[in-house]
């Protein structure tokens, strides 16, 4: 799959990928302080779930100038892929990678003189719940005033995965995978004569995810016989096209499988017979450029052999 392909597939997520909600400037990466502008932060705890470990941070910020600003946030993550929510605040942009971790501008709100405003920011980790604490350091916001070109004030945290035994002590380090394990099956394909003469045939396709790399979605690329394309998929949660889709369901957690029909279909006119051998490749979608790679490209794609029937 091209990138420019992968790049459209990221966009009809409405901003999965690299835009949150609708688009606002990343502030700029802070040279200095500006004054003015406090932020403290406390510690982020994620708690274990069946999908991944979830949690929020309280960040305040306090406008210690004599008049009301807006200000917005600059968010590091803790680990990579994982800032999912800020409350209050508006758009969120993606803006670069640090150590594959994204750091994301987020528009904040506005704060009178004098007061404080408490950001809840939302993490989701996705990887698989231990029964052993972990903690990963890195985390930081920034607060940067409207109209300012750097940060007024910035602040680290400490993030602490708790165990499934409730525990806190003694965390181990958290270590993110950065290049993907994906592999994907599928079968032969029988396309069947519809009523219009066009045909139309299903295909289970089976695709795994193998670690916690950090992905948004998973593309699939379709190189098929001449005259047949992609039709749909089901379940369909986007849009699909002739040449490829994008796997339903959303996020994976590591080792899980995921089972979908794809249907391909040729046009009216197509004789009866083999029309030849098609490949799917799945590769995942992460931040402009920066796609992960993937740990053994081998299984990354499926053969099949595709044949027309007339109708019985």
């Amino acid at each position: 799959m091209t990138t420019r392909t992968a790049r459209i597939a990221t966009s009809l997520l409405g901003g999965a990928a690299a835009l949150l909600t609708l688009t606002a400037p990343a502030a700029a990466a802070p040279t200095g302080t500006t004054g003015g502008t406090d932020i403290t932060a406390q510690r982020l705890v994620l708690e274990p779930t069946d999908r991944g470990y979830v949690g929020t941070l309280t960040a305040t910020v306090t406008n210690r100038r004599s008049t009301a600003t807006s200000v917005n946030l600059v968010i590091t993550e803790p680990a990579a892929a994982s800032f999912s929510t800020i409350e209050p605040g508006g758009a969120c942009l993606y803006d670069r990678l640090v150590e594959n971790r994204l750091v994301i501008g987020c528009m904040g709100d506005r704060i009178e003189a004098g007061q404080s405003v408490a950001f809840r920011l939302g993490f989701h980790v996705w990887t698989t719940a231990r029964d052993y604490p972990m903690i990963a350091d890195g985390g930081r916001i920034e607060v940067v005033p409207d109209g300012a070109t750097r940060a007024a004030d910035s602040t680290g945290f400490t993030t602490l995965f708790r165990s499934t035994t409730g525990s806190l002590k003694k965390p181990r380090p958290y270590v993110q995978a950065t290049e993907t394990d994906l592999s994907i099956r599928g079968g032969a394909v029988v396309l069947t004569r519809q009523a219009d003469d066009s045909l139309l045939g299903r295909m289970p396709v089976t695709v795994r995810y193998g670690n916690d790399a950090p992905t948004f979605l998973l593309n699939v690329g379709a190189a098929l016989p001449a005259g047949v394309a992609v039709h749909h998929i089901e379940p369909q949660d986007m849009p699909s096209f002739p040449n490829w889709f994008s796997v339903p369901g959303g996020r994976f957690m590591p080792g899980e499988e995921r089972t979908f029909d794809v249907f391909l279909s040729a046009p009216a006119g197509t004789p009866a017979g083999e029309l030849g051998t098609g490949t799917f490749t799945v590769a995942g979608s992460y931040f402009w450029g920066t796609d992960p790679q993937d740990v053994d490209p081998a299984d990354n794609s499926t053969s099949f052999a595709v044949t027309a029937v007339d109708a019985s």
